[in-house]
């Protein structure tokens, strides 16, 4: 289990925090004919009803950030790759690409099972799916200081806070909304929540003062890792080498899976409505994930309030010779975080309650009194789950010129910088099939992992309508 703090490196380093949210295609929020935007807003209904077809019915994957892998990962002779870390990478180089703060996340949103159909007066939903978001915020003179050193200018650093997040969970949904009015339509979702993973580290009001003879780093650090059957052991438990009091100090790389099960219980509600203003002229409002989530087998570790010696992050030579040079690089990475970090265990086998990291979504929509197949809408949508919060607005427009066919193409302006997105839909009389993205991917590696930055997103799907 090692890979976990790995992983957490390697997030860092493509440089991270919150992103697209674990929700439907915002492309089709004004499309009637996509089955999933009851996800963006509990009040808004498909014009069929519909089952899935088992995991394919709706897959939403996306990356959102203001840096990318190329900020990060290296190409060197022989078709391989390196870390910035590399001494064949400038400082000048490196630094110069990146942002105050480095933000990127990766979602993921599965149904395995869902439906909509009429009755009761309504339109009733039933989902159960995957949710998956992982999130980074790092400041720049972190990677200055990985970077530089004491070879720099610098002999104090004030670094500030960073953080990484992860949490991961089933999700069983079941939603109605219904006509009040004429021209108002409310909606609303209540959800269980199943946990698999939760993890979050934060380090705050960090400095760090160098030396000729050692490096003080002074933090406030705080850990949380939640997962049914990890057991996190210190140094002194599982037989490390230490001194001093670093026997309490997480070791991370003797980690282990014991007995997987259930991590936690939560439970959440949607709200929404919509409010046809007058004619083609509709609004509408939803409040998503207002809930909690209880994790159980919680460690939480933290730094102790005094400072503690760092000997640095290592420059990382490539050994031509290794199949894996690249993945022993992240492994030295790994290790001198675990050291910088300094994180000491403090109690095992916790509850934890956390918040939901809940989403704001505003619309209004336009159809054209000549030609009514014809829209423009406006989506406005916003993350508030603190550091990792985000926000951004989207103009669209929308036409379904025939039964079984629409489209829509917009343009957006985040908290990550502007993108475009696009979504088609067919869906004849017994199937439904769409494809799009909220954000139109540039250059990608070899991987398809974004270059440049990270926003990308692919949602598609497959579905059986009736």
């Amino acid at each position: 289990m090692k890979n976990i703090a790995k992983y957490m490196m390697g997030a860092a380093m493509m440089c991270a925090a919150t992103g697209v949210s674990a929700q439907a295609l915002n492309s089709g929020y004004f499309l009637d004919g996509y089955l999933f935007k009851h996800q963006l807003n509990p009040a808004l209904e498909s014009d069929k009803s519909y089952f899935s077809i088992p995991v394919l019915g709706n897959m939403n994957f996306g990356t959102m950030g203001n840096v990318g892998m190329a900020n990060f990962i290296y190409p060197t002779a022989g078709n391989k790759l390196t870390t910035f870390m590399n001494s064949s990478v400038s400082a000048e180089e490196f630094l110069g690409g990146l942002r105050n703060i480095n933000k990127m996340s990766l979602n993921v949103n599965t149904s395995i099972i869902s439906m909509g159909f009429r009755g009761w007066g309504g339109f009733n939903t039933l989902d159960i799916g995957l949710r998956s978001s992982s999130s980074v915020y790092v400041p720049k003179d972190f990677f200055e200081f990985m970077k530089v050193g004491q070879s720099g200018p610098n002999t104090v650093y004030d670094l500030g806070s960073m953080g990484i997040s992860t949490s991961n969970y089933v999700e069983i949904a079941l939603g109605h909304s219904r006509q009040i009015f004429d021209n108002l339509r409310v909606g609303a979702k209540f959800k269980v929540l199943l946990g698999g993973l939760y993890a979050n580290m934060n380090l705050s009001n960090t400095k760090v003062t160098l030396s000729e003879d050692k490096w003080e780093v002074m933090a406030n650090g705080e850990m949380n890792i939640a997962m049914a059957g990890l057991n996190v052991p210190t140094k002194e438990e599982s037989g490390a080498e230490y001194t001093g009091n670093e026997g309490t100090l997480v070791d991370f790389d003797n980690i282990e899976m014991n007995s997987p099960g259930l991590g936690g219980f939560g439970l959440a509600l949607d709200l929404g409505a919509t409010y046809e203003v007058m004619d083609n002229l509709t609004v509408s409002a939803a409040i998503k994930d207002l809930g909690f989530m209880n994790w159980s087998n919680n460690t939480y570790a933290s730094t102790n309030n005094e400072p503690w010696t760092f000997e640095g992050f290592h420059d990382l030579s490539m050994d031509e010779d290794s199949e894996n040079s690249f993945d022993n690089q992240l492994d030295k990475l790994s290790d001198d975080f675990e050291d910088y970090t300094n994180l000491h265990r403090r109690s095992t086998g916790g509850k934890l309650n956390r918040a939901l990291a809940a989403t704001l979504n505003l619309g209004a929509e336009y159809a054209l009194p000549m030609y009514d197949k014809l829209s423009f809408g406006f989506l406005s949508s916003t993350r508030i789950n603190g550091k990792y919060s985000w926000s951004e607005g989207r103009f669209s427009a929308n036409v379904s010129p025939l039964s079984w066919f629409e489209a829509g193409i917009n343009y957006g302006i985040t908290s990550y910088g502007s993108t475009m997105g696009w979504i088609v839909n067919f869906h004849p009389r017994v199937m439904s099939l769409f494809v799009g993205m909220d954000y139109i991917v540039g250059k990608v590696s070899k991987q398809y992992i974004p270059l440049n930055n990270m926003n990308m997103n692919l949602s598609f799907g497959l579905n059986v309508t009736f």
